[in-house]
C-alpha cells in the first residue's frame, strides 16, 4: 500500500509499505477513503515531537471502511463505515474511567505518533469497540473527516475550557484557521449574542461571517482591543455578567 512517511526532520516521502494486519483480539484494520492533515503533522515534521521517529506513518485523522476485525471486537464487522477518533482509547484503565481519553494508560494520541497512522491506504486501529464510530447511510464523510480531531478540538480547547456557558454573551476567537472557525462553529450551541473573529486575512475573516460570527475584525489594519470594546455589551465594559449575576 502507498503511505507517507516520516523521514526526520524537513524530509517526508511516499512509500510503499505491507497492509497492517490484526495484532491484538482488539484491533480492526480500515481502509482509508478520507483523510486531511494537522497542524501538529507540521510539527513533526520541523521535527518538533521527538515522540515521533523516522520511519513513521503518519496522520491521526480519517473516514474508512473496516477491512478485519480482532476476535475480542464486538462493535464492529468487516463492510461498516466508520469513523477514525484521533485519540485511541481503551475505556477500561483509571484515565479512560474518568473521561481522559487522551492519558489513555495504553492508547492517547498513537497514531501517527508512536504507531502508523492513516495517511495510507489502510491502518490498524488498537481498542477499536472505543476508538471508532460507526456512520449512518449517506452522510457526506468528507466533511465528517473534520470530526476525527479538528471539530473536537475547538469545542473542547475554545468553547468547553473557554468557559462559553451562558447564552446572550459576547465571545471573541483570536484566529480564524481551522480551529478557530470550528470553535466559531461549536460556540453557537450556546447561543452567544455576539461572536466577534478577529484575524489579519480577509479571506478567513469572509468564511467566519459566512461560519456564524457576528463581527470580524482585521488586526492588521485596526485596533481589535479597542473596537472589541465597542462591540462589548455595557454590563461586560464594567465586568459584568448578566450569566451569573456576579462581576468577573
Amino acid at each position: 500500500m502507498k503511505a507517507l512517511v516520516y523521514r526526520g526532520p524537513g524530509s517526508k516521502a511516499l512509500e510503499e509499505r505491507p497492509k497492517p494486519v490484526i495484532q491484538g483480539p482488539e484491533d480492526a484494520v480500515v481502509k482509508i477513503t478520507k483523510t486531511t492533515i494537522c497542524g501538529t503533522d507540521l510539527h513533526i515534521l520541523k521535527g518538533d515531537v521527538p515522540s515521533c521517529a523516522p520511519g513513521r506513518i503518519l496522520g491521526h485523522e480519517g473516514v474508512g471502511i473496516v477491512d478485519s476485525v480482532g476476535a475480542g471486537s464486538s462493535r464492529f464487522k468487516p463492510g461498516d463505515h466508520v469513523l477514525i477518533s484521533c485519540i485511541s482509547a481503551c475505556g477500561k484503565c483509571d484515565y479512560c474511567r474518568r473521561g481522559m481519553y487522551s492519558h489513555c494508560a495504553s492508547g492517547g494520541w498513537i497514531l501517527g505518533n508512536t504507531i502508523d497512522g492513516t495517511q495510507a491506504e489502510y491502518v490498524r486501529i488498537p481498542h477499536a469497540d472505543t476508538s471508532l464510530y460507526l456512520l449512518p447511510q449517506g452522510v457526506d464523510e468528507e466533511a465528517l473527516v473534520m470530526l476525527s480531531d479538528i471539530m473536537p478540538t475547538g469545542f473542547e480547547c475554545g468553547v468547553l475550557n473557554g468557559k462559553i456557558q451562558d447564552p446572550g454573551v459576547s465571545v471573541a476567537i483570536v484566529g480564524a484557521g481551522p480551529i478557530g472557525l470550528a470553535t466559531l462553529l461549536t460556540a453557537q450551541f450556546f447561543s452567544p449574542a455576539k461572536i466577534i473573529m478577529i484575524d489579519i486575512d480577509d479571506n478567513r475573516l469572509e468564511v467566519a461571517r459566512r461560519f456564524g460570527a457576528t463581527d470580524t475584525i482585521n488586526s492588521g489594519k485596526e485596533d481589535a482591543t479597542a473596537r472589541h470594546r465597542r462591540f462589548a455589551w455595557p454590563w461586560q465594559r464594567h465586568g459584568w455578567n448578566p450569566g451569573n449575576g456576579r462581576q468577573s
